[in-house]
């Protein structure tokens, strides 16, 4: 019985022993939610850097475009005045009905475009002395001028000119070519 008791002694001993080498472990508990980070405002969106240079770089191209379609159209428009001559009968100045309405056109033409001076040209066919084709040049590029002035053109916008026979559009002495030299045409100018 002696070691009954010493047994027992020596495992309630071992108990103890190991009980207490053993760590304790905490209490368990719930744990504490961490703070979610603040969420910041959304920053607005950085602005493009806008560079001066590159701005003054995309106006100036702008401006060049602008130009460039300005000057076709005056292209356009002095093309169409000067493509366009008003003939004449054989030995005669005064307007035929289809010169009238070339010339309406004209004048519409020189209404938008303030900036058109033209110089209106007389010529004749080859027919005739210098002097008879000169005068008769000048009146044909005055009768020009008169019904364009009459339509509402200002006269310091046009001058006339008369070349007589000198400057023929067409070389020959047959009708066709005669009829295509009675004529008066236009140059334009663009008065800055």
């Amino acid at each position: 019985m002696k070691n009954i008791v010493k047994i027992a002694i020596i495992s309630v001993a071992a108990c103890l022993v190991v009980a207490g080498c053993s760590k304790k472990e905490p209490p368990k508990t719930e744990p504490t939610p961490e703070a979610a980070p603040v969420a910041e405002a959304p920053a607005a969106p950085a602005e493009p850097a806008v560079n001066a240079d590159s701005l003054a770089a995309e106006q100036a191209r702008l401006e060049a475009e602008r130009l460039e379609a300005e000057r076709a159209r005056l292209e356009a428009l002095i093309n169409q005045i000067m493509s366009e001559d008003v003939y004449f009968d054989f030995d005669r100045f005064e307007l035929t009905e289809k010169a009238k309405e070339l010339l309406a056109q004209v004048g519409e033409l020189l209404i938008k475009e303030k900036r058109f001076t033209i110089t209106i040209e007389g010529h004749t066919d080859a027919r005739g002395t210098e002097d008879y084709n000169f005068t008769l040049g000048a009146k044909r590029a005055m009768k020009v001028k008169e019904f364009l002035t009459a339509y509402g053109i200002e006269g310091e916008r046009m001058e006339s000119v008369s070349y007589g026979k000198e400057a023929p559009k067409a070389q020959g002495e047959t009708e066709e070519a005669y009829s295509q030299n009675r004529r008066a045409n236009f140059r334009v100018n663009i008065k800055q």
